[in-house]
């Protein structure tokens, strides 16, 4: 239906065709059926041909929600979020390591893979690159029965005497098994695997190789636990950013707003916040706070914020224990937070502004969540794309079988 605004498209549409649909409908229930539905006028119409039962969707504006996003709104995200819980790449977020978890299963059949014959030794790390003289772990591990350890990639008997440097990085490690790999080997494998993992809490050495039985990285030692779609949701706790609460954003003190002259003398009010409501200067306490901070750091109230080295006006926004300042920025943040009076909150409120969060950088996510990549790109980074790179960002999508197998019909729903 076209026509110039105002015509009665819209009438035609509801009031019309949409009515007459309806009350057609209806009609061809049942009496008992109809007593519970709304009876319908007919329309204004002399007749209408071929109509069939309708249906109709109203345009309707989309709530305001601070966390709304096209992507939310069209529930693409929720497909995103199954697809890099499913087929995901994780990283870790402090080395960007890839990282990744091997059953027991699997740790197995990566030993019998090995030629027959090969010498290989399974191993339980204890200790890993920590300070200390653990005498108390090597009482325990001649408990349990272990003979051998290795210290410091040094093999010694666990009755040996093994004295190490209280204050040195050590690296402790069981010897669980010493074997040549061979297929009547395999229970004997496996069970040793087994035991070698739950020594190791999730992880096993195989000589100097590092597998981890859960999602660890084998550098850093930080561990993460199952991918769910939650996790790469920003409305919920478990993959929403911790600073920021998933907002992406924080409302912060602006330092230009809380000194917005800087060639302005303290004694003349540079700071803003801090002067009298008659603009007469410093409140009086205030005036003592700075008056002090300024003897121990060689300024005066007569100096001009400008003139200080960059060092004096970090203090002076950001405070120092050094000195015994709070810090302007800290203390008015402290002000805000703590007033039940509802005009000193807005009149605080003058001085903040919103600014990227710090931690996620706007991305709105934990750094675990978004250390997952599909296609080399996390969610954040897909979310960003125009739909035209979006569609051929998935049209060029690459994975391995199992990954493709698992994401078929999400990349096609996304597509879509």
């Amino acid at each position: 239906i076209t026509g110039i605004s105002g015509s009665g498209k819209s009438s035609l549409a509801f009031d019309t065709l949409y009515a007459e649909g309806q009350r057609r409908y209806i009609e061809s229930l049942s009496a008992y059926a109809r007593q519970f539905l709304e009876q319908l006028q007919k329309p204004d119409v002399d007749h209408i041909w071929g109509l069939p039962p309708a249906i109709a969707i109203e345009q309707r504006r989309a709530s305001a929600n601070p966390r709304s996003t096209v992507a939310t709104i069209t529930e693409i995200y929720d497909y995103l979020r199954l697809l890099f819980s499913r087929v995901g790449i994780p990283h870790c977020p402090k080395c960007g390591k890839e990282i990744s978890r091997q059953t027991v299963q699997e740790i197995t059949d990566r030993i019998l893979g090995l030629p027959k014959g090969t010498p290989v030794q399974i191993l339980a790390p204890l200790v890993r690159g920590r300070k200390g003289e653990y005498q108390e772990v090597f009482s325990q591990i001649a408990k349990a029965g272990f003979l051998r350890v290795r210290v410091d990639g040094k093999f010694y008997e666990v009755s040996d005497e093994i004295k190490l440097g209280r204050y040195k990085i050590h690296r402790i490690d069981v010897l669980v098994d010493d074997l040549v790999v061979s297929p009547s080997e395999k229970q004997r494998i496996t069970e040793s695997v087994e035991t070698a993992v739950k020594l190791g809490k999730g992880l096993m050495k195989l000589g100097d190789v590092l597998f981890s039985e859960r999602y660890a990285c084998v550098k850093c030692g930080a561990s993460f636990e199952e991918f769910t779609p939650r996790m790469f949701s920003f409305n919920s706790p478990y993959g929403a950013c911790s600073a920021c609460k998933g907002l992406g954003t924080q409302i912060v003190f602006d330092p230009d707003l809380v000194i917005p002259d800087k060639r302005k003398t303290f004694r003349e009010g540079a700071i803003k916040p801090w002067q009298e409501p008659g603009g007469k200067g410093l409140f009086f306490y205030y005036r003592r706070l700075l008056r002090r901070l300024a003897n121990k750091m060689g300024f005066s109230a007569d100096d001009r914020f400008c003139d200080l080295t960059e060092n004096q006006k970090r203090v002076l926004f950001y405070g120092s224990e050094e000195y015994g300042f709070e810090g302007v920025i800290h203390n008015l943040k402290r002000r805000y937070l703590e007033t039940e009076s509802e005009y000193r909150r807005e009149d605080l409120a003058r001085y903040m502004q919103e600014v990227p969060c710090p931690e996620c950088i706007g991305a709105r996510l934990k750094p675990e969540s978004l250390a997952v990549l599909v296609g080399g790109k996390n969610i954040w980074e897909v979310c960003r794309l125009s739909i035209e790179s979006a569609q051929d960002f998935f049209s060029r999508l690459k994975l391995d079988a199992r990954r493709k197998l698992i994401s078929n019909q999400i990349i096609k729903e996304i597509k879509n």
